[in-house]
């Protein structure tokens, strides 16, 4: 089986994470420590190392069958990142394809070497993305998915968009930015669990 590591912020969201943990008994958590989402995100892809990896977050809803149906899905790709979260409209219209505007670390795939290659790469493109970010006024807290987004582009490497979405996106508010909306949720997840 895949390991799945999930990036989990205690005491906040400890019903979120019994959740999880009761779903997913073997599941690996690496906790907020600083109250820093990208310091979490880049100790859940350090440990992760070299293994293929399934990565979530505390707030995922999971669908029926999820295990099942995430190992099919990668057994299709195994290779390339895949995405298992997204809120597209194309997704109802187009369903599973190739993208190259990968967006939201809700719940992912990494292939062998991949978690450990971004750990490595992203820590000079997350000063860089401060510093031009925060001379534009533009700077987003914790921007994970623009990381691994950057990271793809530079490498010229789509990554697989599975639809529909194993997860959903819970209905509450973020930790890292009160101002995002509480209902950023897929438009094609089914079968709650």
């Amino acid at each position: 089986m895949t390991r799945i590591v999930i990036k989990g912020v205690l005491p906040d969201r400890a019903e979120m994470v019994a959740y999880l943990t009761a779903h997913l008994p073997t599941a690996e958590w690496v906790y907020d420590e600083k109250r820093d989402a990208m310091d979490t995100f880049m100790r859940s892809l350090r440990h992760a190392g070299d293994d293929p990896c399934v990565h979530m977050e505390d707030d995922s809803v999971l669908t029926g069958g999820f295990i099942d149906k995430l190992e099919a899905a990668i057994s299709e790709t195994p290779s390339n990142i895949i995405q298992f979260f997204s809120m597209r409209k194309k997704d109802l219209s187009v369903g599973s394809r190739w993208d190259r505007d990968f967006g939201m670390t809700q719940c992912w795939y990494a292939p062998y070497q991949y978690s450990k290659q971004i750990a490595e790469w992203g820590p000079g493109w997350y000063a860089e993305y401060k510093r031009e970010m925060g001379q534009s006024g533009k700077l987003v807290l914790a921007p994970t998915d623009t990381m691994v987004n950057a990271w793809l582009k530079m490498r010229r490497e789509p990554y697989w968009l599975h639809c529909p979405s194993l997860v959903d996106h819970r209905i509450a508010k973020s930790i890292i930015d009160k101002r995002r909306s509480s209902k950023r949720l897929s438009k094609t997840f089914q079968n709650p669990v």
